[in-house]
């Protein structure tokens, strides 16, 4: 037993934060169980196919684990008829090499495209693009789901950023293989079009601008779906497909192979995690239990407590190396590894002050010039507010700590792991700064500001049409439930605001295994923050 677990709050903090990780593991089970009925199963299975999750099982390597993206996404939308929107997708190991897979699930709505299956699709897309990943496609969609076109369509990042984005990795060097295992109608058909390998079923593949009722209302031509656009069409006729496989079994093994072999000859696309470069120390599990955050998280988040101690909880033994340690105290940077990589940590330990954002400022740019990866920790208020603070030129710095966030070239994981409001969300790499990844814990807060805070300042906006303290004290209610019903970490993750919620505990072995696929670009090309 350690020190910090003989705190009197600490067996209430961790009964606290077990129970939340607890929630979060049911509410992820139960969703990504939601179309696995027995009903559901025998229909597959009628069809000679596999439940979209084994479908990416057998894709992986034998005692490899895949790592989903935000399986959360869309929970408590839509009627809560399109569980993770309908698109499973994730890490997965082929062949010794990571891998990003998005797979449509045909129980989820026939497979069809909400928004958020466009936004989780593009999500997924630009995970492969920035961290140079081989990208595998399971087509198993009926296209844009038609009652929400206008959300669909015609916009910048909707469906047709699918194919812009799958040119630009072509012009990258990655390799994209489709694997068409059911309907691949309309918009969806340009998947397996822009796939540099493409590998249908004989039985239950087809692909096809318009479907046999389109086409017949549009030319009067009368067709079936084998006949239109089926596997024997494509891969004897057409020419879209490039392997004809007998079933998913077989198809599965062919794309295995085709990755082999197109990786052969060294493409930049392709990683190993054996063969990743980056300084490294010798290979030692953190000094203390992980499951102890748990216990050391306060149950508010504007309650002050040591970051240092969730960052030894994260860090292999004895590695972390603070810079500036008596400077800008409240925020805590310093060098640390993870599972032998080298690693920045970037840390709030109070609100951010000038000195905060300048140190943090310079250790950016430090990291960046060293090709070392940032990990940014948040539990953040914002910058400090107040005459005093503006007079000390707050804004100033704390725009030094934003620029070298947003001309640093080094990879970036971002974790909420309390509050994360205002300017500070953005100092601390927040979303719009283009993390690789960014997670929350199921303790974590995000908006513009706290409930209480915002409430005072609306009613204050509202008193001339507030007549009474009723209707005054209603308002505020209702501005506090908004805003506490929209801070809420599943209200985030089914928008597709972070990558997913994580266990607190099971941080570390998600930092394992996303760290070394960071970039470690290094370009003497930065703001000067030095003072």
């Amino acid at each position: 037993m350690t020190e910090i677990t003989k705190d009197k709050s600490y067996q209430a903090n961790f009964a606290y934060h077990s129970d939340l990780a607890t929630t979060l593991s049911v509410t992820v089970q139960r969703t990504l169980k939601a179309t696995l009925s027995s009903q559901n199963l025998a229909k597959l299975s009628k069809l000679g196919k596999l439940p979209v999750r084994e479908r990416i099982a057998r894709l992986s390597d034998p005692e490899t684990e895949f790592f989903e993206f935000s399986p959360l996404c869309a929970y408590n939308q839509y009627d809560n008829e399109l569980p993770y929107a309908g698109i499973v997708t994730g890490l997965v190991t082929i062949n010794g090499q990571d891998t990003v897979v998005i797979a449509n699930d045909p129980l989820a709505k026939g497979g069809t495209y909400y928004p958020l299956t466009v936004k989780k699709h593009l999500r997924a897309l630009e995970i492969a693009r920035e961290l140079t990943l081989n990208v595998v496609y399971i087509v198993d969609s009926g296209g844009a789901y038609l009652p929400l076109q206008s959300e669909i369509f015609p916009d910048k990042d909707h469906f047709g950023r699918i194919f812009y984005e799958q040119a630009r990795l072509a012009s990258l060097g990655i390799i994209q293989v489709a694997l068409v295992t059911g309907s691949c109608t309309a918009g969806g058909a340009y998947i397996p079009a822009m796939a540099d390998i493409t590998i249908m079923t004989r039985h239950n593949s087809s692909c096809y601008l318009g479907g046999p009722l389109l086409v017949e209302a549009a030319t009067g031509e009368k067709t079936t779906s084998a006949e239109l656009g089926g596997a024997e069409v494509h891969c004897r006729i057409s020419g879209l497909s490039d392997y004809l496989a007998e079933d998913e079994a077989h198809a599965l093994n062919l794309v295995r192979s085709v990755l082999k072999d197109a990786s052969r000859g060294g493409q930049k696309c392709t990683r190993n995690r054996e063969t990743l470069q980056g300084e490294r120390a010798p290979n030692l599990e953190p000094t203390y239990d992980p499951t102890e955050i748990y216990g050391i998280l306060p149950k508010e988040s504007k309650t002050l407590y040591n970051v240092r101690h969730i960052i030894a909880r994260l860090v292999d033994s004895a590695s972390f190396n603070e810079y500036k340690e008596n400077y800008g105290s409240s925020l805590v940077c310093g060098y640390g590894y993870i599972n032998k990589q080298k690693i920045g940590i970037i840390a709030n330990n109070g609100i951010l002050f000038s000195e905060c954002a300048l140190k943090g400022a310079s250790f950016i740019e430090l990291c960046s010039k060293s090709g070392t990866p940032l990990l940014f920790l948040q539990n953040i208020v914002g910058f400090m507010v107040g005459k005093r603070y503006e007079h000390g030129g707050i804004q100033k710095h704390g725009a030094m700590m934003i620029k070298a966030l947003a001309n640093s070239p080094v990879g970036k994981i971002t974790i909420l792991i309390g509050g994360s409001f205002g300017a500070g969300n953005y100092a601390m790499c927040g979303r719009a700064y283009n993390p690789n990844f960014l997670f929350a814990w199921p303790n974590s807060k995000i908006a513009v500001m706290g409930a209480q805070e915002a409430s005072k300042v609306l009613v204050q906006l509202q008193k001339k049409n507030l007549q009474t303290q009723i209707e005054e004290d209603y308002y505020r209610e209702q501005m506090i439930a908004k805003y506490e019903t929209e801070m809420d970490p599943y209200y985030a993750t089914s928008r597709l605001f972070d990558d997913g919620i994580i266990d607190p505990a099971h941080t570390r072995h998600v930092l394992e295994r996303l760290v070394p696929l960071l970039p470690r670009n290094s370009e003497n090309k930065f703001y000067s923050v030095r003072y």
